[in-house]
């Protein structure tokens, strides 16, 4: 068991959200459901937490009501080792409601905020050649979804 595990708080939808979200991830399963009880505070029967695992990775989604929303100062980062990967999670991400954002961040329809990120950026960002970041960065700053072929010819321009 993963000791550090973040907690997803939605209003009604976790095992819904849960379910999406083992939808796109492979090596994914629901761990365990607790439901309410006559003791609430929400329906008996109701979930109240879900425990899923996402690719080898564990979280909690709770149903707690609409007292918070998520916002972007908290997301969840996937790494990817090639664009089919980014397109993939990307359209899966957005699809039923979600919006794009910039520089490779959306917000599903739930209102949880991911980066699709290829593993290239990371290379790409981190080298000591100033100019040749520079011109990545610029148009990494004009694009939604993070296109590698794009970032490595800024790169290398």
């Amino acid at each position: 068991m993963q000791r550090i595990s973040p907690c997803l708080w939605f209003d009604d939808q976790a095992e819904e959200a849960a379910n999406f979200y083992l939808s796109i991830f492979k090596n994914s399963k629901i761990k365990s459901v607790t439901r309410y009880s006559e003791a609430g505070p929400g329906k008996p029967g109701a979930v109240m937490v879900i425990a899923f695992e996402l690719d080898g990775y564990e979280f909690v989604a709770l149903n707690g009501g609409p007292l918070f929303k998520f916002n972007e100062a908290v997301s969840l980062s996937i790494s990817c080792q090639s664009q089919a990967e980014v397109d993939h999670y990307w359209s899966k991400l957005t699809a039923g409601g979600g919006e794009e954002s910039q520089c490779g961040w959306l917000k599903d329809k739930y209102g949880v905020s991911w980066q699709v990120v290829p593993i290239q950026l990371t290379e790409l960002i981190g080298s000591s050649d100033a100019p040749r970041v520079k011109r990545m960065t610029q148009a990494m700053f004009k694009m939604k979804k993070l296109d590698i072929a794009t970032l490595v010819g800024a790169f290398n321009a």
